[in-house]
């Protein structure tokens, strides 16, 4: 049997060049939560859905569930116009972390739609190291400089390359998975 990673990893192979891929809001609390559904439908009962708990992950708080809806609010209102403000909005929904599970996963292709969208480019995830993405991850809270450096790396014009979004999804779902020791 297959397990939840799995089974969404190939539910996101299918997105690439989907109709429901082009139907999304892009950039939107509402494009995220379709993709959030479209991964996790039912493996999850909260899936596409907007979380009412506090979570937090190695001693960081994300944004306050009493709170949470104002802030995609907010979030969804940032400008998208240069690469920029595109990684600062990606940076804030990281921080507001709107769901119980599957975060990252789904932000990675909003993010992506976002860039395709305003600045024809997307991200070529195999190109950044896991470690690297992670801790300017944690670090973007306080300043996003690191992660915004990090990700224009890896910018690239093969939007409707279909190697580079497998690959990029193979990455995104590595990036997820624990390590079974620390460097």
């Amino acid at each position: 049997m297959q397990n939840i990673d799995e089974i969404s990893k190939q539910r996101a192979i299918k997105l690439f060049g989907s109709l429901e891929l082009s139907s999304f809001e892009v950039g939107t609390t509402k494009s995220l939560r379709q993709i959030h559904e479209y991964l996790f439908g039912g493996l999850y009962d909260f899936a596409g859905k907007i979380r009412n708990l506090n979570i937090s992950k190695d001693n960081f708080r994300f944004a306050n569930s009493l709170y949470l809806e104002d802030a995609l609010n907010s979030i969804e209102k940032m400008p998208e116009n240069t690469f920029e403000e595109i990684i600062e909005k990606y940076a804030e929904m990281n921080i507001a972390h709107p769901f119980m599970e599957g975060n990252g996963r789904s932000a990675r292709i909003w993010l992506d739609l976002i860039l395709k969208k305003r600045l024809s480019k997307c991200i070529d995830w195999s190109a950044i190291n896991k470690n690297d993405y992670l801790e300017a991850m944690i670090r973007s809270h306080v300043k996003v400089t690191e992660l915004r450096e990090l990700l224009r790396t890896a910018l690239t014009d093969k939007i409707d390359d279909r190697e580079v979004f497998m690959k990029g999804i193979e990455q995104s779902y590595y990036y997820e998975e624990p390590d079974n020791y620390k460097l």
